[in-house]
């Protein structure tokens, strides 16, 4: 016998018997269970992470807004019947930057008024809200922006004749007007390069490129491809219609 076991036994120690070959393994014995162990969060840690989720959201509604897809409210009836006031479409960005304008694309666009003072907000912290509100479609847009049809590209002649459009001499087919719809322009335009050629569909009521001229392409913010609000109106934006 081992000097170890001789010495438990003078101790008064317990010796177990060495386990039988092939016996399992006996596991330790868990720890009775206390629902006061758990930790609760503090109010400290949901107001932290609390305040993390809202950043992260704000973060991602810029960068939606930036780079790839911006709602936009309809402030005016100038693209009636097509887009009325107050729906909102979804507008991306990322087309044209590998693409090219058409003829029929639905854009937004930023426009000056020569000798006007745009009208901005009162003080940074509205204006951090008013531009997530329109990030989101749910403000309607700064007075500088503008939703149009593009009707010309860099070298087409736009004219008017009888109450419709005549590009390059030739008339353009416009399903996407009302029907009976006339469209009157004062004089003949050729687009400049860098420039496109806009008018609302409404278009006895649109504040267009007959009136301020074409715009420069670098002004337009993207296309405006799909309506998503009221609910009943969701649908595609096409060139055709």
């Amino acid at each position: 016998m081992s000097k170890a076991s001789d010495e438990r036994r003078q101790l008064g120690g317990r010796v177990d018997p060495p386990a039988p070959p092939g016996a399992p393994t006996p596991e330790p014995e868990t720890p009775p269970y206390h629902k006061e162990d758990e930790r609760q969060p503090g109010l400290l840690a949901v107001v932290r992470e609390t305040v993390v989720l809202v950043a992260l959201a704000v973060l991602l509604a810029v960068v939606f807004k930036t780079f790839l897809v911006a709602a936009f409210y309809i402030p005016s009836g100038s693209m009636e019947s097509t887009l009325n006031i107050s729906d909102r479409v979804l507008v991306e960005k990322v087309s044209y930057r590998f693409g090219e304008v058409e003829h029929g694309d639905v854009v937004v666009f930023v426009h000056e008024e020569a000798g006007i003072e745009p009208i901005g907000p009162s003080n940074p912290i509205s204006g951090f809200f008013s531009s997530l509100g329109q990030a989101v479609g749910v403000v309607p847009p700064s007075d500088r922006d503008f939703i149009k049809r593009v009707v010309g590209l860099p070298g087409d002649t736009i004219a008017c004749r009888g109450g419709q459009l005549v590009r390059n001499d030739q008339p353009v087919d416009e399903p996407y007007l009302d029907q009976g719809t006339e469209t009157d322009c004062d004089k003949k335009t050729t687009v400049g390069p860098g420039e496109l050629f806009v008018m609302g569909d409404n278009r006895s009521n649109s504040q267009d490129s007959r009136f301020f001229g074409p715009i420069p392409r670098d002004d337009v913010v993207g296309r405006a491809f799909v309506r998503i609000w009221p609910l009943n109106h969701i649908g595609w934006l096409r060139r055709d219609r």
